[in-house]
Protein backbone atom coordinates (compact mmCIF):
# COMPACT_ATOMS: atom_id res chain seq x y z
CA UNK A 1 0.00 0.00 0.00
CA UNK A 2 2.92 2.50 0.41
CA UNK A 3 3.89 2.22 -2.77
CA UNK A 4 0.63 3.49 -4.56
CA UNK A 5 1.59 7.44 -3.22
CA UNK A 6 4.90 7.41 -4.55
CA UNK A 7 4.13 5.76 -7.81
CA UNK A 8 1.01 8.60 -7.95
CA UNK A 9 4.25 11.19 -7.40
CA UNK A 10 6.25 9.78 -10.15
CA UNK A 11 3.12 9.47 -12.81
CA UNK A 12 2.35 13.12 -11.53
CA UNK A 13 5.90 14.82 -12.29
CA UNK A 14 6.12 12.90 -15.21
CA UNK A 15 2.28 14.36 -16.54
CA UNK A 16 3.69 17.49 -15.65
CA UNK A 17 6.48 17.70 -18.11
CA UNK A 18 3.81 17.05 -21.13
CA UNK A 19 1.86 20.03 -20.30
CA UNK A 20 3.75 22.99 -21.75
CA UNK A 21 0.75 26.02 -21.52
CA UNK A 22 1.71 28.89 -23.79
CA UNK A 23 3.95 27.16 -26.00
CA UNK A 24 3.75 27.33 -29.51
CA UNK A 25 2.79 23.69 -31.18
CA UNK A 26 5.35 23.98 -34.34
CA UNK A 27 4.89 21.87 -37.26
CA UNK A 28 6.94 21.97 -40.06
CA UNK A 29 7.31 20.21 -43.78
CA UNK A 30 8.56 16.80 -43.81
CA UNK A 31 11.78 16.18 -45.76
CA UNK A 32 13.09 19.44 -45.14
CA UNK A 33 16.48 19.09 -43.56
CA UNK A 34 17.42 22.37 -43.18
CA UNK A 35 15.46 25.21 -41.45
CA UNK A 36 18.08 27.68 -40.07
CA UNK A 37 15.31 30.59 -39.70
CA UNK A 38 12.16 31.41 -37.62
CA UNK A 39 8.87 33.65 -38.18
CA UNK A 40 7.17 34.14 -35.31
CA UNK A 41 4.10 36.15 -34.25
CA UNK A 42 0.72 36.70 -32.96
CA UNK A 43 -2.68 36.00 -34.39
CA UNK A 44 -5.31 38.54 -32.28
CA UNK A 45 -8.88 40.07 -33.00
CA UNK A 46 -9.45 43.31 -33.54
CA UNK A 47 -9.32 44.06 -29.74
CA UNK A 48 -6.59 42.46 -29.12
CA UNK A 49 -7.83 39.33 -27.97
CA UNK A 50 -5.44 35.90 -28.81
CA UNK A 51 -7.15 34.02 -31.26
CA UNK A 52 -6.00 29.87 -30.29
CA UNK A 53 -6.22 27.05 -32.31
CA UNK A 54 -5.68 28.89 -35.19
CA UNK A 55 -3.83 27.55 -38.25
CA UNK A 56 -0.79 29.33 -39.88
CA UNK A 57 0.83 28.98 -42.88
CA UNK A 58 4.04 30.53 -44.19
CA UNK A 59 4.31 29.73 -48.06
CA UNK A 60 7.72 30.09 -49.57
CA UNK A 61 7.00 32.66 -52.49
CA UNK A 62 9.07 31.06 -55.32
CA UNK A 63 8.97 27.50 -54.07
CA UNK A 64 5.03 27.50 -52.47
CA UNK A 65 6.32 25.32 -49.96
CA UNK A 66 4.13 25.54 -47.05
CA UNK A 67 5.59 25.24 -43.19
CA UNK A 68 2.91 25.70 -40.35
CA UNK A 69 2.25 25.86 -36.84
CA UNK A 70 -0.92 25.94 -34.70
CA UNK A 71 -1.33 29.43 -32.36
CA UNK A 72 -1.20 28.63 -28.67
CA UNK A 73 -3.30 29.77 -26.14
CA UNK A 74 -1.77 33.49 -26.67
CA UNK A 75 -2.25 33.43 -30.35
CA UNK A 76 1.56 32.68 -30.33
CA UNK A 77 3.21 31.16 -33.30
CA UNK A 78 6.75 30.12 -34.33
CA UNK A 79 7.55 28.72 -37.56
CA UNK A 80 11.14 27.35 -38.73
CA UNK A 81 11.86 27.85 -42.59
CA UNK A 82 14.73 27.41 -44.81
CA UNK A 83 16.18 31.51 -45.80
CA UNK A 84 13.41 32.81 -48.50
CA UNK A 85 10.74 35.00 -48.93
CA UNK A 86 7.70 33.89 -46.86
CA UNK A 87 3.52 35.25 -47.51
CA UNK A 88 1.53 34.33 -43.76
CA UNK A 89 -1.35 32.54 -44.47
CA UNK A 90 -4.55 32.31 -40.93
CA UNK A 91 -7.25 29.65 -41.72
CA UNK A 92 -10.39 32.40 -41.20
CA UNK A 93 -14.01 31.50 -39.80
CA UNK A 94 -17.25 32.02 -41.75
CA UNK A 95 -17.95 35.55 -41.97
CA UNK A 96 -14.09 36.43 -40.67
CA UNK A 97 -11.54 37.77 -42.89
CA UNK A 98 -7.67 38.75 -42.24
CA UNK A 99 -7.94 43.00 -41.49
CA UNK A 100 -4.02 43.47 -41.04
CA UNK A 101 -0.43 41.11 -41.95
CA UNK A 102 3.12 41.73 -42.29
CA UNK A 103 3.13 41.23 -45.78
CA UNK A 104 5.74 39.39 -47.94
CA UNK A 105 8.49 38.32 -44.71
CA UNK A 106 12.00 38.32 -45.73
CA UNK A 107 14.20 35.18 -43.74
CA UNK A 108 18.45 35.13 -43.71
CA UNK A 109 20.03 32.04 -42.44
CA UNK A 110 19.53 31.85 -38.76
CA UNK A 111 16.82 34.87 -38.67
CA UNK A 112 14.16 35.30 -36.28
CA UNK A 113 11.71 37.38 -37.08
CA UNK A 114 9.61 37.87 -34.10
CA UNK A 115 6.44 40.10 -33.04
CA UNK A 116 4.61 39.70 -36.22
CA UNK A 117 1.06 40.43 -35.97
CA UNK A 118 -2.25 39.17 -37.81
CA UNK A 119 -5.30 40.44 -37.41
CA UNK A 120 -8.41 39.03 -37.95
CA UNK A 121 -11.63 40.18 -37.87
CA UNK A 122 -15.29 40.23 -39.55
Amino acid sequence: MRRVPGALAVLLFLAGGACRMGQPVLVSATGNMSTPGTIAGIVSAPGGDPLSGRNVEAIDVKSDQHYSAVTNITGGFSIKVPPGDYRLKVDVQSGERVVHEPGVVHINKSDLDANLKIVVGS
